[in-house]
């Protein structure tokens, strides 16, 4: 079944109020369509995940990494191989969202670097 257009029932209302023929009944149906998808209920918050690789591709290995999920920093196991992702494909592939890519205009000159160097900022959105 196709998700409602929300964009378009709006229209038929203000089509329908323009012509004075807008109803509680017709803006009770909106908002039943409307908030039928509605968020789960809790507070919205933004997870962030900063991982840094060896290289600027989403597949190359992460060499580390650092979290924070529903506020709070999580501990990171020393281990890279129990960290929840071994590259950014992985955690695009889970879910998150790249914010920022690596700012390669920092990496102009081989022999000076600014910076982190090849950081990857994700976040997802998550309720609590």
């Amino acid at each position: 079944m196709a998700a409602p257009d929300i964009g378009k029932e709006i229209d038929e209302c203000i089509d329908l109020l323009e012509r004075d023929a807008l109803t509680a009944e017709r803006l009770t149906s909106l908002k039943e369509t409307a908030t039928s998808g509605q968020l789960p209920a809790g507070k919205l918050c933004q997870d962030v995940l900063y991982m840094q690789t060896v290289f600027s591709s989403v597949t190359s290995i992460v060499n580390g990494i650092s979290m924070i999920v529903n506020g709070e920093v999580q501990e990171v196991p020393e281990d890279p191989e129990d960290w929840p992702y071994s590259s950014v494909l992985e955690a695009l592939n889970d879910g998150w969202r790249i914010v920022s890519f690596p700012n390669m205009a920092l990496m102009m000159d081989d022999s000076i670097t600014y910076g982190v160097g090849n950081e990857f900022i994700l976040e997802r959105i998550s309720y609590r």
